[in-house]
Order: C-alpha cells, then sequence, then structure tokens
C-alpha cells in the first residue's frame, strides 16, 4: 500500500467507527426522520430503521476493537450495500425531510453525491477487511 495513505489509515479508522456509532443512535433518537428515506416497497420502515441502526452501532464498535475489526468491516461494506436503496429513493424521488433542522429539503447535487459518496465509504471499510499490523495490532 502506498506510504502517503497508509498514514491516514489509522486516523480515519477513528473517525469512522465513533461516526457509525452516532450515526446509528440518531436512528433511535429520530428514527421519524429516518423512516422517510425507506423505500415504500419495504416493509415495516421503522423496524428496518432501528435495525440498520443496531447495525451501524454494531459495526461502529466492531471497528475500534482490534480482534473484530475486519469482520465488522465485512458487515460494513454489507450494511452500505443493504440501505443503498433508501439514498436511491431519495435521489430519484426529490424526498424532503419533514422534522429535520434547518429544512429537510436537501439540494438535487446533496442527493445526488450520497449515491457516489456510498461507494467511497464501501471502499474505506474494504481497506480495513485485509490485515494490517499498523491498524489490527492495537
Amino acid at each position: 500500500m502506498n506510504t502517503i495513505l497508509r498514514q491516514f489509515k489509522r486516523p480515519l479508522l477513528y473517525l469512522m467507527g465513533p461516526a457509525y456509532i452516532v450515526a446509528g443512535a440518531l436512528h433511535f433518537v429520530v428514527p421519524e426522520l429516518y423512516v422517510q428515506i425507506v423505500p415504500p416497497i419495504f416493509p415495516a420502515a421503522l423496524t428496518l430503521v432501528y435495525l440498520s441502526g443496531l447495525a451501524e452501532i454494531a459495526v461502529g464498535i466492531g471497528l475500534l476493537i482490534p480482534r473484530t475489526r475486519r469482520h465488522a468491516a465485512w458487515a460494513t461494506v454489507v450494511l452500505l450495500v443493504a440501505i443503498f436503496p433508501a439514498n436511491v429513493y431519495m435521489a430519484t424521488h426529490g424526498v424532503v425531510i419533514e422534522g429535520f433542522p434547518g429544512g429537510g429539503d436537501p439540494s438535487e447535487i446533496v442527493r445526488w453525491g450520497r449515491l457516489p459518496l456510498q461507494a467511497v465509504l464501501i471502499l474505506f471499510a474494504l481497506w480495513y477487511t485485509r490485515p494490517s499490523s499498523e491498524t489490527d495490532s492495537r
């Protein structure tokens, strides 16, 4: 791996883990915001929001623990693929999130920008699926 990139691997890990934990916790704090972006073809939107919140908390914690990091990274990839339909729905249907502080009508750039961002997040997660002495041993 490129030496320049390698220096960011560990710090990124300590951003990703807490970010997933916070994002997951928000599914329980304001579930009504997340329910709005669940595509209507999926049943039990609130249950899916809670399950995805639990999954985000679990992968966030798992990424921070060296012993579980690789499995958590794979689980993160699966989670990001699983929630991708919500981002597609949001982009293609112009979802306005009622009750979002500061207004819940993201711009088209934000809606569509979330789609390639998912790919970047998947690539970050895949980075941790391979053992690395600098991130797996601590």
